[in-house]
């Protein structure tokens, strides 16, 4: 039970009160019919032929300024015209990309790289290890089981066999605590809805218990059944499109249907918030959060020894985040931000639990303390220095024994186990360094490598460095950047510039793949740890959120000055790219410095900041970025929305928007709305296209195949628009 995720993908929620109101005429509601004509039309002096997107008049009142919202249709997700339209504009991508000369040169030298066993760190559960394995080119990984670190590995579950096209992936895995039993979820097309089974652990039977309508929830085993979150079956509409409301907690006991599981909590009279549970590892407390937003929540605890026991508010308030490490007896190691921003450890006596009596463990120091495990009497604090790891290990009195030896500079992740566990493992890379796992003895303070990657790379060829520059007000902002060793700083250098900019979301060192076809090329790769983030605390964040969203913009902006003034590219050969909140980030820059891009790839993007607390979970982004239903607000959104500061006439970098039909965390009518507006008013030679994959969601559990398309894509469109042919065109 670690910090409360902070990412945009696992959100949570603040509704809007109704200060808008609408004036569409009688046929331009957003499931009207409108028509997709089937004939292309020539936009402005580009030789593609859009498909040409059928405007219909409709207009928003917000406080008294009329925004006109002439793609409203295209919100309507399950309507034929919208499906007619989405297939148009994928033939029209998918032609500009087929004639890519080296296209299919990429997809084979992806193909190629991708093709190596990929492990994940091992876990014990009854007398096993458990451990993940994709063995290249399999669309998901399988997951295996021995007797022993050297034991023979016996397959235990295979999600490729849940579905003929990999579409159907795996979503959490929980074991009861006899490891009799073991619950797993599982995503069809990249939806967050989940769907949980369970198995009977000793013969791999999958029992009668069949789940569904779960939704950002894991599960929490005690006794012979678990805990888990969900909401209703939708009624009516579109499961991947309407709003989320009325989270539940039910306990379902295994060997009964769903519907006689208990509901454990409810919020009746908050329909916008998110409700979780989880045990203890000794199943006394079962400790329950709620939030109204996607950081900071409220914290409970209910006794799991005592029949029919309350549940006990220890926080009500939803200021500050509180996330539960673990118990020793009655007294939980919280994690929290309380009157420290960048986190610190405490000490509840549930005994006398008013904030009065708790106790610091770990005080507040430099560095964001990201995460932390009990482990054989250890608090294992995962720290975060400059955007790197560091690992601090002290007593269970909150003393400091020693830090953690990593490799190099990078991210570390794991170090979880039981509180019996004598060595636990850990993952690290680095932008240089393919994923390693390492075995880490607690009482001896040892690392030793357990298993790396054996990626046909030469990873000596290539460098990283962390740099500092300044930004619009000032701000020092760090960067790394990534290439081959000896590059020439002549501003000729393609360059791609990543960065996410929100939700306390940290963007730490870590290796792909995928990646190599551009550093191999000679191209650059560089990732800004912009403000709206999590690199340096709540204060970082909050630089970056409502109304403080234009320094995000701003970061991101002058890191690309940077490398043009440091000769590392130029603007003819800069790429920028962000997916979700990203995607917000690169549509709004895009817009506001059209002149300094040459390519912008905005994935599964926030595009309409004006309705994006309409749809599915988006009502939980509203502390992060405002809401229109707020009239100070709505003029903040309002000036950096994509959608709606795209200027005619203008000629944008060229565009290449990704998203997803299956993504119901950040509904693809962002991404359709945007391309249409940006087909119909910018000019110039660059394309502007859309490439929708199907059955396919926010970005989880996407199937290797599916990968390498989108990869193969992106880079190959990447390359095209800067003039740069890789591989010496081959």
């Amino acid at each position: 039970m670690n910090k409360t995720f902070t990412f945009l993908w696992v959100a949570a929620l603040a509704a809007a009160t109704g200060c808008k109101t609408s004036t569409p005429s009688a046929t331009t509601s957003a499931d009207a019919k409108a028509p997709v004509e089937e004939t292309a039309v020539a936009v402005k002096s580009t030789s593609i032929m859009y498909p040409k997107t059928e405007k219909i008049p409709h207009t928003d009142t917000y406080h008294g300024t009329q925004v006109p919202d002439p793609y409203r249709w295209l919100e309507a997700d399950t309507a034929e015209n919208v499906a007619a339209w989405v297939k148009q504009q994928n033939d029209v991508t998918f032609d500009y990309l087929a004639k890519i000369p080296f296209r299919e040169q990429i997809k084979q030298r992806l193909t190629q790289l991708w093709n190596y066993p990929k492990y994940g760190a091992p876990f014990q559960e009854g007398g096993y290890y458990y451990f993940y394995k994709n063995d290249g080119l399999q669309n998901q990984s399988v997951l295996y089981r021995q007797k022993g670190l050297n034991g023979t590995p016996e397959l235990f579950l295979d999600p490729n066999k849940l579905s003929e096209d990999g579409t159907t992936s795996l979503g959490s895995l929980d074991f009861s605590k006899d490891a009799k039993y073991a619950v797993y979820t599982t995503s069809t097309g990249g939806s967050d809805w989940r769907d949980a089974y369970v198995l009977d652990v000793a013969t791999g039977k999958k029992l009668s218990d069949e789940l569904h309508w779960i939704k950002f929830s894991g599960t929490s085993w005690h006794k012979d059944g678990f805990f888990y979150s969900r909401y209703a079956e939708p009624t009516q509409g579109s499961k991947l499109a309407n709003k989320n409301e009325y989270h539940k907690v039910y306990y379902h006991k295994i060997g009964t249907p769903q519907s006689q599981d208990k509901l454990i909590w409810e919020a009746k009279e908050h329909p916008l918030r998110l409700l979780f549970a989880a045990t203890t590892e000794d199943e006394k407390y079962l400790i329950l959060t709620a939030s109204e937003g996607t950081s900071n929540n409220s914290l409970y605890v209910k006794d799991l020894t005592k029949a029919n026991s309350p549940i006990v508010p220890l926080v009500e308030s939803f200021d500050k985040e509180y996330g539960v490490v673990e118990n020793i007896g009655d007294k939980l190691i919280v994690l929290t931000n309380h009157s420290a921003p960048k986190y610190k450890l405490i000490e509840i006596d549930l005994k006398k639990p008013q904030q009065a009596n708790w106790k610091t463990l770990v005080p507040e120091t430099e560095n964001v303390l990201n995460y932390a495990s009990l482990v054989n009497n250890r608090l294992l604090l995962n720290y975060m220095k400059d955007a790197a790891t560091l690992v601090r290990v002290h007593d269970t009195k909150g003393k400091w024994l020693h830090d953690v030896a990593l490799p190099t500079i990078g991210t570390a992740s794991g170090f979880s186990g039981k509180k019996e566990d004598k060595t636990v493992f850990y993952t690290f890379t680095s932008f240089t360094y393919p994923s390693a796992i390492y075995q880490y003895d607690v009482a001896t303070n040892k690392s030793t490598l357990f298993r790396k990657s054996e990626v046909d790379v030469d990873m000596e060829a290539y460098e990283t460095k962390q740099v500092f520059y300044t930004s619009k007000d000032g701000t020092k902002v760090p960067m790394f950047i990534t290439h081959k060793k000896g590059l020439v700083l002549d501003g000729t250098n393609p360059t791609y510039l990543y960065a996410y900019g929100g939700f306390n979301a940290s963007m730490t060192p870590s290796f792909s793949i995928g990646r190599m076809v551009w550093l191999e090329n000679g191209g650059v790769f560089a990732v800004a740890n912009i403000r709206g983030g999590g690199e340096y605390g709540e204060a970082w964040h909050k630089a970056g959120m409502t109304p403080n969203k234009q320094n995000v913009f701003d970061d991101f902006i002058s890191a690309a000055e940077y490398l043009i003034n440091q000769k590392y590219t130029s603007s003819q050969k800069l790429a920028i790219a962000g997916g979700s909140n990203g995607g917000l980030l690169i549509g709004a820059v895009a817009n506001q410095r059209p002149d300094l891009f040459k390519v912008a790839l905005p994935a599964v993007g926030v595009m309409d900041m004006l309705r994006f607390h309409k749809f599915t979970i988006g009502w939980a982004w509203v502390p992060e970025y405002g809401s229109s239903d707020d009239a100070a607000q709505f003029q903040n959104l309002l000036k950096f929305s994509p959608i709606h500061n795209i200027k005619e006439g203008v000629s944008y970098p060229a565009t290449l928007v990704t998203t997803a039909d299956h993504d119901d965390r950040v509904v693809p009518a962002h991404s359709f709305k945007y391309i249409a507006t940006l087909q119909e008013k910018g000019v110039g030679p660059n394309p502007y296209l859309i490439r929708v994959d199907v059955k396919a969601g926010h970005g989880a559990g996407k199937s290797t195949t599916a990968q390498i398309a989108e990869a193969t894509d992106v880079w190959a469109f990447t390359f095209y628009n800067m003039g740069v042919t890789p591989y010496g065109g081959q």
